[in-house]
């Protein structure tokens, strides 16, 4: 049956195929793409924790002076409108 055929080993695979180095441009271009990603990641990470902490830094700043910006809107509101004005 099969027992008297010899196949013997298989053959050795081929070689792969060698692997090219990238060009300087295509080296440039993944290093741009790489850095493109990171800041757009780090720009959603960043800029709502730069603008809550403008927004908490001013709310903070007027309790301290004693106003809410409530009171400096209307104020502002009332000045636009003169209701201001000395009789």
């Amino acid at each position: 049956m099969t027992s008297d055929i010899d196949e013997g080993s298989l053959p050795p695979e081929p070689a792969p195929a060698s692997v090219q180095k990238l060009t300087a441009r295509e080296r440039r271009w993944q290093r741009r793409r790489r850095r493109k990603t990171f800041e757009e990641m780090l720009g959603w990470i960043l800029v709502p924790i730069i603008i809550a902490s403008i927004y908490w830094g001013v709310k903070a700043g007027l309790n301290a002076a004693g106003t809410s910006p409530t009171a400096i809107v209307q104020g502002i509101r009332a000045l636009i409108s003169g209701g201001a004005q000395q009789p």
